[in-house]
């Protein structure tokens, strides 16, 4: 995990002012120093300027960037964040071909590779990545990003200039870029957040690397490729053999992913995702002696409020015991309490640069500072619903029915607090519905398939494309804004492209939710565990924490000047705050009820006010 940054403009010169620039350059990377505090470099040359951040995660002590290489009198140098899980297999190709190295990193094979096979080689790296490459013979940038978009990149074209970086602040730490909002941005905070288009930097004139995109940026402009899509085929495998590739291919993606030079844990919630993921480590340190440590996370007094519902099943707590005895892991219980879970609202929108998923987030970037106390990386159990089908609007008849985001279908929730002029404005229904039909409209076909299968594969694209992008955005920048790495291996272009094709009644077979994923995972987990039904990431049932948000809410909108002044109608918010919150009813996802309306107004305000975002209607 890293940070990278730069600028790029092929008709001036930035070594004229070499001193300004530079500066430029050292702000961007300070800006997103929480990425890589362990050390900072920066690159400028006459049409290119390039930071870095670094966690020293692999090769510890020569693996410093930017790196810049020779080949033939020719110059090329990179900024990397992001980790090649396949670097061995690489690396003894390349000096096969008759390339050496100066160092063990995974960025020097980057960088190489490039030399070797040109932009193309990106097709061969396993990894999560986004990396810059300066080609000073040909004067062309590019800019990569991994297949499944664990690793973010987002850039702006100004004029003459791109500029670009991990997060959107290090843009706006490069003067060239302002935080601007129109009717577009508007929407996509309040039609369809705290998910985002993608591809879209939310802000006017930003956008976002794509995942599995690398774009060139030369004399004649920018070009974008993409490298790695889904492709719909027909899936020939047999029940039995599909159980046995998708056990081959989880364990391999989490043993890869395993490679470091510092001590690994894992998060553990006692869901099958999770505990799949913690048994695999688990027993590949136990062959080498060492004992893996796992973190769990609840909060303070839910073992008082908590209810079950049709989201939120259960408490983690008796599984994450059942695993690790099972495991033998070393195993910390964290907990948060509601005054912190309030205060790191605002620490989680300086974590994204908008606002997010509210006390899902703030909680996760709380626990993420924690973890960080003792340990550089983590792996989690992220993705596994959206690839396997886990969500509750996989198995929902309505869902196959209705023209909406399966996650977010209740636009009433979101317009509850705004005032009609804005409402009117915003055209909210209209705006949602469009970006929805566009994104099922891209959907990989597959000739012969069956009305309901061809549904099932729409609502999986829209998962793949939209929810696993919110919440990868969500564990790389909680992790990140801590020192953290956090690694996803269940988000493996391998294990995607696999598990896409698997027929429904395979993935789900006999009607078990993920029952794929669950045959792949016997003999890792306890049965228990294994056969558990699904509950998702935690959050408080403690009503004080919807009093104390309720509370900083109301103080804002009583100053003249709070900018969520201009959106919402006062009247509306009062009697909203007054009445009883359903908690089992959400507006995103499966846990942003009523508090959590609450929480996401209160964020766009401190947003607006951080940022200070030229508002354009």
């Amino acid at each position: 995990m890293c940070g990278i940054a730069g600028f790029c403009n092929l008709h001036g010169n930035y070594t004229e002012h070499e001193g300004y620039f530079n500066t430029l350059l050292y702000d961007m990377a300070q800006s997103i120093k929480h990425r890589g505090p362990d050390d900072q470099g920066i690159y400028l040359n006459e049409h290119i300027g390039l930071a870095h951040r670094r966690l020293s995660i692999i090769d510890l002590l020569s693996g410093g960037q930017p790196m810049i290489k020779y080949h033939n009198e020719a110059k090329y140098v990179i900024v990397y964040n992001g980790e090649c899980y396949n670097m061995e297999e690489l690396r003894n190709d390349l000096i096969h071909k008759g390339y050496t190295f100066t160092t063990t990193s995974d960025t020097e094979i980057l960088l190489v590779g490039y030399i070797a096979y040109g932009p193309d080689f990106v097709t061969r790296v396993n990894g999560i990545f986004a990396y810059a490459i300066w080609d000073e013979q040909k004067e062309e940038l590019y800019l990569f990003r991994d297949g499944c978009g664990v690793k973010p990149l987002f850039y702006a074209i100004v004029d003459d200039t791109i500029v670009f970086g991990s997060e959107l602040k290090a843009l706006f730490s490069s003067k060239l870029v302002t935080a601007k909002l129109n009717k577009d941005g508007l929407n996509q905070i309040f039609s369809i957040g705290p998910a985002k288009t993608y591809g879209h930097g939310v802000f006017e004139g930003i956008n976002e690397i794509l995942p599995g995109q690398y774009l060139k940026y030369a004399q004649n402009g920018k070009e974008e490729h993409m490298f790695f899509s889904l492709v719909s085929k027909p899936h020939t495998d047999s029940y039995k053999d599909t159980i046995e590739k998708t056990r081959y291919l989880v364990r391999d993606a989490i043993r890869r992913q395993m490679v470091s030079d510092v001590p690994i844990c894992t998060f553990l919630s006692g869901g099958i995702d999770s505990s799949i993921v913690t048994a695999v480590c688990a027993h590949k340190l136990k062959e080498e002696g060492k004992q893996l440590t796992t973190f769990s996370f609840d909060f303070i007094n839910n073992d008082k409020y908590f209810k079950s519902n049709s989201f939120q099943p259960s408490r983690d707590r008796p599984y994450v015991d059942l695993c690790v005895n099972h495991m033998g892991t070393k195993h910390y219980y964290l907990e948060c309490k509601n005054s912190i879970l309030a205060n790191y609202l605002y620490d989680a929108v300086d974590a994204r640069d908008l606002p997010c998923m509210v006390d899902v987030e703030s909680s996760l970037l709380y626990f993420c500072r924690e973890v960080s106390k003792s340990y550089k990386v983590t792996l989690t159990g992220e993705c596994a619903d959206e690839i396997f089908g886990g969500y509750p609007w996989f198995h929902d008849p309505k869902v196959f029915k209705t023209h909406h985001f399966p996650w977010s279908s209740d636009m009433e929730a979101r317009k509850i607090v705004l005032n009609d002029e804005f409402i009117d404005c915003l055209g909210m229904d209209e705006y949602a519905l469009a970006t929805y039909e566009k994104s099922v409209n891209e959907t990989p076909r597959l000739d012969g398939e069956s009305k309901e299968e061809a549904r099932r594969r729409e609502i999986s694209y829209l998962n793949i494309k939209w929810f696993m992008q919110t919440l990868l955005d969500r564990m790389d920048r909680t992790s990140s804004f801590s020192g953290l790495e956090a690694r996803v291996p269940l988000a493996d272009t391998k294990l995607l492209e696999y598990v896409w094709n698997v027929p429904w009644e395979m993935k789900c077979n006999h009607g078990l939710v993920k029952s794929l994923l669950r045959e792949a995972g016997r003999d890792f987990v306890p049965e228990e565990v294994l056969f558990r039904k699904k509950s998702p990431y935690p959050k408080t049932y403690d009503p004080t924490f919807e009093q104390q948000i309720s509370k900083r809410l109301l103080d804002e909108i009583a100053l003249p000047d709070a900018p969520i002044n201009d959106f919402i109608d006062k009247n509306k918010l009062y009697k909203f705050i007054e009445s009883p919150k359903d908690y089992g009813k959400p507006w995103y996802g499966q846990l942003m009820a009523g508090p959590q309306m609450i929480a996401y107004l209160l964020q766009i305000n401190y947003w607006l006010k951080k940022y200070k975002i030229e508002v354009h209607l």
